[in-house]
């Protein structure tokens, strides 16, 4: 099951958070990270002896030893086949993990893609040599080469798995059943008290993204590079859903309890979320809406301070195995990375619920990628809103 992927912590985040970083642009007009000039930092060429142990910073439910679940356990092999003790540490948000891998104390983390570019641009997460990763090579190419995994080419991590942001529904409350999510921002006010939405600054993308579709003038390309009138814009949006919001929730337990009990009626979820809330007796279905949806892919990145690097490398292997990575898959609630684990999944109907092999299901999801004020976008006339702001106006948003 997906545990509870964030909680925010905004006036102490703000410090931590990537403004400026360097100047320079993109080619295109696509999501780039290319805007971005990090230390000059190298990959292995080759990998050593293995150390003693690794150190991970990861998500609740990726770095699973048999400790929670006897019967859940892909720690244990790795350790005897690699001699790598693994000692993890749970983060419960993405600004945490930033925090902690600027320590120097860890190896590898799973970072999301509203922390990945923060550790690049800082020279916290080096460059990944994806020739020493044998299982690389059957990651799905569009997890591969993306805005929130490498820049100008070079990798910074490998493809863990993938996830949409979608909008779900009591069935009985809500109708006519919704197409777009102007169910939850211009027709919130039907459903009073009874919207939900997703707790964290990264949330100001879902506005972006349903103004790019449906106020063309304001020129949106990408909702993760908002100039400052864009950005007005979107947290506006927001500010009038506030009113009509029952829940923000980081909680996936919560959201599920909140859909069984009625308090929320209509809001942003997760599919993990809406199979259980479906399965515990929720009038539920959720969906792509026809703006399309924002979305997190996640990635193991190595820390340029490593210690164990030789150790990281046997890690970021393992967990993008096959088998490995059908089990963390169905454990944490994503569709798997790796394109040979579809066939070892318990569920025979995993990845197609997941939409796993589906890229042109992905297509419609704007992955979350970091804020910063080089436009991802690729224009140079303007600067855009850096993360920083965005954890300031959420503060305001929820008032």
């Amino acid at each position: 099951m997906r545990l509870n992927r964030t909680a925010q912590a905004a006036a102490a985040a703000a410090a931590l958070l990537l403004a400026a970083t360097a100047c320079g642009s993109s080619d295109g007009g696509s999501s780039s990270a290319d805007g971005l000039n990090p230390p000059d930092l190298k990959a292995p060429a080759k990998l050593g002896a293995t150390e003693d142990e690794v150190n991970l910073i990861a998500w609740a439910g990726y770095v699973e030893d048999g400790s929670n679940d006897p019967e859940v356990d892909w720690v244990s092999d790795f350790e005897k086949q690699t001699g790598c003790q693994v000692n993890a540490k749970t983060a419960a948000s993405s600004d945490e993990m930033v925090k902690l891998m600027k320590t120097g104390q860890y190896d590898a983390v799973s970072a999301s893609g509203d922390a990945s570019l923060r550790l690049i641009a800082s020279g916290d997460a080096a460059p990944v040599n994806t020739d020493l990763v044998p299982n690389y090579k059957d990651v799905f190419s569009g997890l591969k080469d993306q805005p929130w995994n490498s820049v100008k080419g070079t990798a910074y991590g490998i493809p863990h798995g993938r996830g949409a942001n979608l909008l779900m529904y009591n069935t009985e409350t809500v109708t006519p059943a919704p197409t777009s999510w102007s169910a939850v921002f211009e027709d919130a006010s039907k459903y009073k008290g009874h919207v939900t939405a997703y707790d964290s600054p990264i949330y100001i993308a879902d506005a972006a993204l349903y103004l790019k579709a449906t106020q063309p003038a304001l020129g949106i390309k990408d909702p993760y590079a908002l100039d400052q009138k864009q950005f007005d814009a979107a947290v506006d949006l927001l500010k009038r859903q506030n009113a009509n919001v029952g829940e923000y929730w980081s909680d996936y337990l919560k959201e599920i309890s909140a859909f069984k009990s009625g308090d929320s009626v209509v809001g942003t979820t997760w599919q993990v979320i809406a199979n259980l809330a479906s399965d515990e007796g929720a009038k539920v279905k959720a969906f792509v809406p026809k703006e399309g949806s924002t979305g997190w892919s996640d990635t193991w990145m190595v820390s340029a301070k490593a210690e164990h690097p030789n150790c990281a490398y046997k890690w970021l292997d393992w967990i993008v195995s096959p088998e490995t990575n059908a089990q963390v898959a169905e454990y944490f609630g994503e569709a798997p990375a790796n394109s040979k684990s579809c066939a070892l999944t318990s569920n025979k109907n995993w990845c197609t619920t997941f939409h796993a092999s589906d890229e042109s299901y992905w297509k419609k999801i704007a992955f979350w990628n970091t804020p910063i004020e080089q436009c991802l976008d690729g224009r140079t006339d303007v600067k855009c809103v850096p993360y920083a702001k965005w954890v300031q106006a959420w503060t305001e948003i929820k008032g």
